[in-house]
């Protein structure tokens, strides 16, 4: 959490942080989970919200690090029968989230309404964990989550994970009618399924020298003695009605390689693989040779 003007400063979750030089106090090294157990109660806070009208969509929206949950002031009643029978406004639900320590303040938008935002990795956690079990539940859905994550990790293997996610993650999406744009939902969709904080520094929005890459998922430190390869993906967005003689029906039916090689994709691809290559050059002056890098360009086509 933060306090809602500039000069006040950054406030940290005091058991994150004790937990943490803890453990690097002990064995000069960090933890292998970086989310305290005490933390539990941070997850029932979310699913609380995530529970109530709406709060399924503002927990997930605020996964979208380019577009802060945005709200006039923060709401500061919240007794008993301001719970059961006051209406639960988009305002009312950012403001428990707030006070319950799972959105912080991140500045103030053009017109200075207060912009909301995951304070860190950690509890950004914590939301995916709940989406993940909410879209994807069940046994075998995650095994097969795990097992094409698992090969994009070590071979870069990008086909399998395009397929889960196409005929898995997006239905679940579209059926929660989520109002979001399609590139964004592709992204969420990404970062969900391939979340490992044990084994990456994984985020959106990355800010790489002057630019801004979509997803980066880094290996951590104390995690590259294992075959693990660092990935950056830079996703780009086409209407299905940029693409002349095409409609819904057709594109479903269409060979990825045939869509690669139109026009309109083709130049989104290559604008993508020139900002990767930018992204390449920073990281390598930044890592040297301890980096393993991949890069994927990615361009989807929705409505």
């Amino acid at each position: 959490m933060s306090s809602l003007e500039p000069e006040g400063g950054q406030i940290y979750n005091p058991t994150l942080a004790l937990y943490f030089f803890k453990h690097l106090t002990e064995r000069c090294a960090y933890p292998r989970a970086m989310l305290d157990n005490n933390l539990t109660m941070d997850r029932n806070r979310i699913e609380y919200i995530a529970r109530l009208p709406h709060g399924e969509d503002l927990v997930t929206a605020a996964l979208d690090s380019t577009h802060p949950i945005t709200i006039d002031d923060l709401e500061q009643r919240f007794g008993v029968e301001r719970m059961l029978h006051a209406p639960q406004t988009h305002g009312f639900l950012a403001s428990l989230l707030y006070f319950f320590g799972v959105l912080t303040y991140s500045g103030r938008d053009p017109l200075g309404n207060l912009q909301l935002s995951i304070p860190n990795l950690v509890v950004r956690k914590l939301y995916i964990e709940r989406i993940q079990e909410a879209l994807l539940p069940g046994y075998d859905l995650d095994r097969e989550r795990r097992a094409v994550s698992e090969r994009f990790y070590a071979a870069g293997e990008l086909e399998p994970l395009c397929d889960f996610i196409e005929q898995r993650y997006l239905p679940a999406f579209d059926n929660r009618d989520l109002r979001w744009s399609n590139e964004l939902v592709v992204k969420t969709a990404f970062l969900i399924t391939l979340f490992n904080d044990i084994a990456y520094i994984m985020d959106s929005e990355t800010a790489i020298a002057r630019g801004y890459c979509d997803l980066s998922l880094i290996v951590r430190p104390d995690r590259r003695q294992y075959a693990l390869l660092d990935h950056l993906i830079e996703f780009k967005h086409l209407k299905i009605s940029d693409l002349p003689d095409l409609d819904s029906t057709t594109l479903a039916t269409m060979p990825r390689e045939a869509l690669r090689a139109r026009p309109e994709v083709a130049r989104l691809l290559s604008e993508a693989q020139t900002q990767l290559t930018g992204y390449r050059q920073t990281l390598e002056g930044l890592y040297g040779d301890k980096l393993k890098l991949r890069t994927h360009a990615l361009v989807c086509i929705g409505p």
